[in-house]
């Protein structure tokens, strides 16, 4: 029986300085599956991302973490990406002097290994950019630079189209989105996955409305660093209807 495509098991997270913020995580991902990841706000969502990703602020103390039963706990970040794990951040840095298009073609190298020209580069650019309702100038300007939040989130799904990773971790992509933007974006994902059927997807959200787009096949609800509920979409819609606090308090 082959490994599945992500597994997390008995996972801790800290900080650099010792503080325990995730208390023994297990999750499985195979091939192809949608993930949602919801809880309050400090109960350590975004800091499994940043973790999972190779964040030098945090350090898995113990657990492991495997990508196709390689456990990956100790690859620097770079080689995580590589590998085939992708990061959408809720918060995408800007990179001043550095355009769409160059920072595109250099992670798409380092991702293939491969040397890529500047017209493929375009072509792909040209083709997802019409997806995403994004105008072609807009791989010409600095990386983020003057970016509106709308359009950092979809430049995030665009590079995670380019870079056809094996597993995509989307940390509140949805944030301070209008509906307009977050279809679209909901669209960008669903039209990686159209492409790459065996693409595995985390996402981790506070709001229902992304999740009527992707239709996840498992919700996962996290609390006090760890996960206490996990189901199916009925448990987006108690959390609508009561919030956290009944799976808060069943723990």
């Amino acid at each position: 029986m082959s490994a599945p495509l992500f597994e997390l098991s008995d996972v801790h997270i800290s900080t650099a300085d010792g503080i325990e913020i995730v208390k023994g995580v297990n999750l499985t991902i195979n091939a192809g599956e949608i993930h949602a990841l919801m809880g309050p706000n400090g109960c350590g969502k975004s800091t499994l991302a940043s973790a999972l990703a190779g964040s030098p602020e945090y350090e898995i103390t113990s657990g492991t973490v495997a990508l196709h039963g390689d456990d990956i706990s100790d690859w620097d970040p770079d080689v995580r990406a590589r590998a085939g794990m992708f990061l959408a951040f809720q918060y995408p840095q800007a990179i001043p002097g550095v355009s769409v298009r160059n920072f595109l073609q250099q992670a798409v190298q380092a991702r293939t290994g491969e040397d890529v020209s500047t017209i493929e580069i375009y072509m792909s650019l040209s083709e997802w950019m019409e997806t995403l309702g994004m105008d072609t100038s807009f791989m010409d300007r600095f990386l983020n630079e003057g970016f509106s939040g709308g359009e950092k989130k979809r430049n995030e799904i665009l590079q995670m189209a380019l870079l056809e990773p094996e597993l995509a971790i989307l940390d509140e992509t949805d944030s301070g989105l209008d509906i307009d933007a977050l279809r679209i974006v909901a669209e960008g994902v669903q039209a990686v996955r159209a492409k790459k059927s065996e693409l595995g997807v985390l996402t981790i959200t506070h709001y229902q409305r992304l999740l009527d787009y992707l239709n996840p096949d498992f919700v996962h609800v996290m609390s006090e660093g760890t996960i206490v509920q996990s189901g199916g979409m009925e448990i987006v819609e108690t959390i609508e209807s009561d919030g956290f606090d009944s799976f808060v308090d069943a723990t």
